[in-house]
């Protein structure tokens, strides 16, 4: 099993304490895992400018792709990713945030349908539940098949001992993370989930290719029988999750007649 772990803070201190926590768990679960680390700050990765070129032609075009596609090979070849990220007011920090940016394109075009992950956030107070469920739910529409928590009131400054309780929420995350990812079961998308998915299957006619207002969506989307199935190809839905997908996915299709999203050439 390849796991790997974004780290998305500035420094290792307390979420970093946590997350090595945790790693020793998965290893206590199979000595067989290979981790691959990779900490955002040592990526450079100037800030995202919104130039929108990877909606509009597609990320190869993002003037730091160079930067971002290794990081997306990456995940690729990991069957679980744990992000690592502490809590700055209420949020994931700005490091984090920025390779979010980079990302974003994904929640017209998702893919790793097929990848688990975890999230793990300390906060000297108050905010790691908020801040994991924001960014697990940002994953999740990216296409990550489940995302778990880990939110951790340290109430420490980068002198964080794990208590006995904390120890337990970590052994009971990794083990829910390690077995899920290892039983590489694909679970239905929830029905949120299955909103923007249809909305933008349906909004996609507006933007193929040859059309005034073209996007790398247009393209996406009539590509590998897209357009025919309410999720991806290989997840399980029910039928009643594929009805409430074209649903949505009809009113994707009316919804672009009256609002066009445009950019700028």
């Amino acid at each position: 099993m390849k796991i790997l772990i974004i780290n998305g803070g500035a420094r290792k201190g307390n979420t970093w304490k946590l997350t090595n926590l945790v790693k020793e768990n998965l290893l206590s679960m199979s000595s067989q895992i290979e981790f691959t680390e990779i900490h955002l700050k040592d990526l450079n990765l100037p800030f995202c400018t919104g130039c929108s070129l990877c909606f509009r032609k597609g990320h190869i075009y993002c003037p730091h792709n160079e930067i971002i596609q290794k990081v997306m090979d990456k995940i690729e070849e990991s069957d679980g990713i744990i992000f690592s990220a502490p809590t700055y007011n209420l949020e994931m920090p700005a490091l984090t945030k920025n390779f979010v940016d980079h990302l974003c394109f994904m929640l017209h075009r998702p893919r790793y349908f097929n990848k688990k992950g975890l999230v793990i956030s300390t906060t000297g107070g108050v905010g790691a539940a908020n801040s994991t469920k924001n960014m697990a739910g940002t994953i999740k529409a990216l296409g990550f098949n489940r995302c778990y928590v880990l939110p951790i009131s340290s109430v420490s400054w980068n002198n964080y001992v794990p208590t006995e309780k904390h120890k337990r929420k970590a052994e009971f995350a990794a083990r829910k993370f390690y077995e899920d990812t290892a039983s590489k079961k694909l679970h239905a998308p929830s029905y949120p989930i299955l909103i923007p998915y249809n909305l933008f299957r349906g909004m996609s006619f507006d933007y193929v290719k040859g059309s005034e207002y073209e996007t790398q969506d247009g393209i996406f989307w009539q590509e590998e029988n897209r357009l025919k199935r309410a999720y991806a190809a290989g997840v399980p839905l029910s039928i009643f999750k594929r009805l409430f997908g074209n649903m949505f996915y009809l009113l994707g299709r009316i919804m672009s007649k009256h609002m066009i999203v445009t950019y700028k050439k």
